[in-house]
């Protein structure tokens, strides 16, 4: 997740070059096992359309969080777009930690239809666990610090427990699904940041939370013990610079992961190893987000840096180990 788009284009630029000249050379265009990639929306960059993160309903359709225009949304299949909701603007003079801007960031579905997601706004009554039942209203369910910047979310369902991670204090925090004070789960050097964002996106999977780091350019894997606390860290990438989100591909541990700055899309093998699979060539545009399902992949793409074409795309992908 990058930076503001207040006020910090200029350093986003000079990032982005940055990272660029240190990343490994793209592929020109999608590359096995991914293939048929094809756009499902192509967003209004006027009206704020600008996806952070990205969940899947039943019926083909996706919810994103825009994150500068405090908006949930659904895009159906054919790519058109529904406001959910709008949550409350911040109270002057709040300022959220790293970004300046009121900031939407990752969301989740439960089985019953109910989206949970985050949001931060430098102030202590509006940041933390939002809830948006089916037809309902949004509500804050779990405060989290103004100090915090909570970005990735991932709903662990067989415990009911959602896990957070925490872009500025370097933490991932657990609070249950029912809302509640938040605990927090992991702190460790690993999930810090080292200049910007530290701990950024989030997946449950096979009994460990497992997290990217954006500044470190790692991804990390933290055992759920038997008795739920965080085991030790375990960093299982590195050389992912600029590493957004991640997702995995099928029951295995081969994952998908967002290199935002570079606008591409990254498969990391078990072993650590990775390769560029998806690039600009195939419509990235500083791609936030990443979501599954069947032999289909979704990527959101904020366009934050590029600042020409926010998009969803959908791609054919072969199950990894």
């Amino acid at each position: 997740m990058p930076r503001s788009l207040k006020g910090t284009r200029i350093g986003l630029l000079a990032v982005a070059t940055t990272l660029a000249m240190t990343a490994a050379g793209p592929a020109t265009a999608a590359t096995d096992p991914v293939s048929h990639v094809h756009f499902v929306s192509h967003l209004n960059m006027a009206e704020g359309q600008r996806p952070e993160n990205i969940t899947l309903e039943p019926g083909g359709a996706a919810d994103v969080t825009f994150a500068f225009s405090r908006q949930v949304a659904r895009v159906s299949p054919d790519g058109q777009v529904h406001v959910l909701a709008t949550l409350p603007a911040p109270p002057a003079g709040a300022d959220t930690p790293a970004l300046s801007a009121p900031f939407l960031g990752g969301i989740v579905r439960a089985h019953d239809g109910t989206l949970y997601f985050l949001y931060a706004t430098g102030s202590s009554d509006l940041t933390g666990l939002w809830r948006l039942r089916p037809g309902g209203t949004p509500e804050r369910i779990a405060a989290l610090p103004a100090d915090s910047l909570p970005n990735g979310l991932a709903l662990d369902k067989q415990s009911g427990l959602l896990y957070a991670a925490d872009s500025v204090l370097g933490t991932v925090w657990r609070v249950p699904a029912t809302g509640g004070t938040p605990a927090k789960w992991a702190t460790a050097p690993e999930l810090a940041a080292a200049g910007f964002l530290g701990a950024n996106g989030l997946k449950v999977h096979k009994g460990a939370v497992w997290v990217s780091n954006l500044d470190k350019g790692t991804v990390l894997r933290i055992p759920i013990t038997r008795h739920g606390a965080a085991g030790p860290v375990e960093t299982r990438a590195t050389g992912l610079v600029s590493i957004d989100d991640i997702v995995f591909t099928g029951a295995g541990d081969t994952l998908l992961a967002a290199i935002n700055a570079d606008s591409e899309v990254a498969l990391v093998r078990p072993d650590g190893s990775h390769t560029t699979v998806l690039t600009a060539a195939d419509g990235l545009e500083n791609p936030t987000s990443l979501a599954v399902r069947g032999t289909t992949a979704y990527i959101a793409s904020g366009a934050y840096v590029t600042d020409n074409d926010p998009n969803l795309l959908a791609a054919r992908i072969t199950p990894g180990e």
